[in-house]
């Protein structure tokens, strides 16, 4: 997906309201929001917004010294997300669909972005770990499926922390022993790391890789040579997060985007409503089938 010129001022709001959560100093406030300034002056518009959001992100840890700014926000909503984890897991196990029950749950849980918006409450995120959100689901269920019982080599890549955790009932429903899960390579944002990967667990389910990149998102080009062969071996791919789908989005037709639409442009490339939770199947597998599922409503 390219970068459109509606997303500048998003890139100048984030780099602010990053700005203002790491530190109080108003001269950093001021000088990342010159160089964004400058950056989209010359911006590449072939290119993803999470290349930018990169580029913000990696001169935001360079003028602040501080290798991750996010690392207590990413253990507090880790630790909050454990905590739900065993009603989440009971409410699973009592669907008759496991897996689609495990797989909205997750995609709720994805409303967990400090990228949209900075300042994320303790109440926000159990509202999106319970999937309480009341927001429609769209997606066509069965040709996911179909995907799915075909692959034996699936690569899951992961998007935020807290997130994760919920990640892992779509795991276990469909199997650890064939699945891979893969963490951004370094902090950016509340992006999972291997870090967290470790801290809920997910490394004692399944193996777990670094794609080697620091990119609130999958640049293939920026990822390491190990993740890029991976990504290329899988049999289906399930991508989280609005940032995957912006980068991977035409990459492959084995790619199964899951993520809540958070801005117009996305909205747009979807023909999906703001607010949305999308479990769109991989490509090569869509059917005139995609509709609101289960009604369109958590319960």
């Amino acid at each position: 997906m390219n970068t459109c010129l509606d997303c500048v001022p998003c890139f100048l709001r984030q780099s602010l309201e990053a700005a203002r959560g790491i530190t109080e100093d108003v001269h950093i406030h001021e000088r990342i929001v010159r160089d964004v300034l400058r950056m989209t002056a010359e911006l590449d518009l072939d290119r993803p917004p999470p290349f930018v959001g990169q580029a913000i992100h990696r001169r935001l840890r360079e003028l602040t010294g501080v290798k991750d700014p996010y690392l207590a926000a990413k253990r507090r909503f880790n630790s909050l997300a454990m905590e739900a984890l065993p009603e989440l897991a009971e409410q699973v196990r009592r669907d008759e669909d496991p897996l689609l029950a495990a797989a909205r749950l997750a995609v709720a849980a994805n409303a967990i972005d400090m990228g949209v918006a900075s300042a994320i409450s303790e109440a926000d995120v159990r509202t999106a770990l319970r999937g309480l959100s009341g927001e429609a689901t769209h997606g066509d269920w069965e040709a996911f499926l179909g995907a799915a019982a075909d692959a034996t080599d699936i690569l899951y890549l992961a998007d935020n922390a807290g997130e994760i955790a919920v990640d892992r009932l779509v795991i276990e429903a469909l199997g650890p022993a064939r699945v891979i899960v893969a963490v951004r390579g370094a902090p950016v944002l509340n992006d999972a790391t291997m870090a967290d990967a470790r801290e809920v667990g997910m490394d004692q389910l399944v193996r777990v890789i670094d794609n080697g990149s620091d990119a609130p998102g999958t640049i293939l080009d920026d990822c390491s040579t190990s993740f890029r062969r991976r990504f290329e071996q899988a049999d289906l791919i399930i991508a989280k997060g609005q940032g995957n789908f912006e980068t991977l989005s035409g990459a492959r037709d084995n790619i199964a985007f899951w993520f809540k639409v958070k801005c117009p442009v996305v909205a747009r490339q979807v023909g999906l409503q703001v607010g949305t939770h999308a479990l769109l199947p991989p490509t090569g597998q869509s059917s005139v089938r995609a509709s609101a599922l289960g009604g369109g409503r958590y319960p």
